[in-house]
């Protein structure tokens, strides 16, 4: 017997996916009139622009696709001399180069706020740990924290202290370990004598 999801949570997922479409194509709706209004010759790229959606959104949806269509073919064809000419040679590569810049700033805008949101976030942090610090909590800490150096000055000048009569102490076994070979070599010598 094959699993099957519930038949709510699937009626809630489409059901959510098609008011985002339907939400989507309002914004299309919405920023064409908007063009149409300002007198505004009607493009993908102003309708992308304007509408917040993607051009993926435009080009694979059939009631978007259509709608752009037909408010591009309504348009009236007049000639823009600040624009390059669209049918020039050039005009795929300065197309393109408009896309890329155009993904290139959206992609910027994007990451200025996520920065946004996570300075944002760190802001609230540092506002909440500020505020859980009282007067007496402060001076608690600050007076361990003397404590603290003091005792750390103190087991620094302890362990200046050992490691000098450590030094001494090495050099006092090998002072003795000098008598020592010296005491041995008088014993040998000693006892060879007639």
């Amino acid at each position: 017997m094959s699993e099957q999801f519930p038949p709510p949570r699937t009626a809630a997922a489409l059901e959510a996916r098609r008011l985002r479409t339907q939400a989507k194509l309002s914004q299309v709706r919405a920023s064409i009139a908007e063009l149409k209004r300002q007198k505004v010759p009607v493009t993908v790229a102003a309708v992308v622009r304007r509408a917040g959606v993607s051009r993926t959104f435009l080009y694979e949806n059939p009631d978007a696709r259509a709608l752009v269509t037909e408010a591009v073919g309504q348009g009236s064809p007049v000639p823009d001399r600040t624009s390059p000419r669209l049918d020039s040679p050039n005009d795929t590569a300065w197309r393109e180069r408009a896309l890329n810049a155009e993904d290139a700033l959206k992609t910027a805008h994007k990451e200025i706020r996520t920065q946004r949101n996570r300075i944002a976030q760190i802001m609230g942090q540092i506002r909440d740990l500020e505020t859980q610090w009282t007067d007496e909590s402060i001076e608690r800490v600050t007076t361990e924290n003397t404590n603290l150096k003091q005792r750390v000055r103190q087991l620094t000048q302890d362990k200046r202290t050992l490691e000098e009569r450590l030094q001494a102490a090495r050099s006092n076994s090998r002072f003795q370990d000098r008598r020592i070979s010296q005491l041995e070599a008088q014993l040998l010598d000693a006892g060879q004598a007639p």
